[in-house]
């Protein structure tokens, strides 16, 4: 199959290609490099795999790529809150427009599988979000992503997962996310101080993430046209547990404040009923994330949060 993956030079991208690699596909990444390209350097040699270095925000250049494709992957995006908060305007070009650009050059019969967000629920407190819930989205990088889903799903040939919050190690490493940040400045700082720790957050390895897209080419017809949570029942945490594996773990002080905010609200508990009566189950767990990260943590330093390059 040909498939063609937007952002694939990221996080979850260079976990994804070489487990599509290996089942005989043909890869084209189409990406910016916005962070780097050092996460392709073991792919560029592979008969099967093409880079093409370009924007999404650039439609012809899209096209040309879109073209002769059977499935697209679609995860290029200014992804988290902290980026979309740095930067807005890139933040809606990139994940609204972009998104427009290949909603209006893909043809019937090519499918898009969609990296959505379980950011598109806000704060839904006393609520299980199942796909029928309302989207509330509280961010800039929530209503960009809901709004790109929206587009998306409108063109008929469209499977949206909305992921629970990524960790895990990958070969573009990310510590913008909740878990990796913790668990590296639990080992780098040994110390930790957490606002409204009570908040509840579901989370997803990047690992399973990349096994999802693989699971939707492995069942194209079925997903088609579906909207569904990706995670697992078993990863609903709040921050304070999160916190407390890392401090059992890393030995490093949590102080849980009592005045004060953080800045991403989201807070709510997520069913993944849908996908897992699909066929689709995650296959790490948490500890198993923090430990490989407080591997990682002892012998990287990262200057930029974004990426490892």
């Amino acid at each position: 199959m040909k498939i063609l993956i937007t952002g694939g030079a990221g996080y979850v991208g260079s976990t994804l290609i070489p487990m599509l690699l290996e089942r005989g596909h043909e890869l084209v990444v189409f990406d910016r490099l916005m962070f780097g390209g050092n996460a392709l350097l073991p792919f560029l040699n592979n008969k099967n795999f093409k880079f093409i270095k370009g924007d999404i925000r650039d439609r012809e250049a899209l096209q040309s790529v879109v073209s002769g494709q059977d499935v697209i992957i679609h995860l290029a995006a200014i992804v988290g809150f902290p980026a979309c908060r740095e930067n807005p305007d890139l933040a809606r070009t990139t994940n609204v427009e972009g998104s427009r650009n290949l909603a209006s050059v893909v043809s019937k019969d090519q499918r898009i599988i969609y990296a959505s967000t379980g950011s598109n629920y806000g704060a839904l407190v006393d609520e299980v979000c199942t796909e029928d819930s309302l989207l509330n989205p509280l961010s800039i990088y929530g209503k960009t992503k809901t709004e790109a889903e929206k587009i998306l799903m409108g063109s008929g040939n469209c499977t949206a997962f909305r992921f629970a919050t990524a960790f895990g190690v990958s070969p573009r490493l990310r510590l913008d996310l909740l878990i990796n940040e913790f668990v590296y400045q639990a080992v780098k700082q040994k110390y930790l101080v957490v606002y409204e720790s009570h908040f509840m957050r579901t989370f997803i390895h990047v690992k399973d993430m990349a096994r999802a897209f693989v699971f939707a080419i492995d069942n194209l017809e079925k997903t088609n046209g579906q909207t569904y949570n990706v995670g697992d029942d078993s990863l609903n945490f709040s921050k304070k547990e999160i916190c407390d594996i890392i401090a059992e773990k890393t030995g490093a002080l949590i102080h849980y404040a009592d005045v004060g905010e953080d800045a991403d609200k989201r807070n709510y508990i997520v069913s993944y009923k849908k996908i897992n009566d699909a066929g689709f189950k995650t296959t790490i767990s948490i500890e198993e994330g923090i430990v490989e990260m407080i591997k990682v943590a002892t012998v990287v330093q990262v200057n930029n949060p974004y990426c490892n390059n």
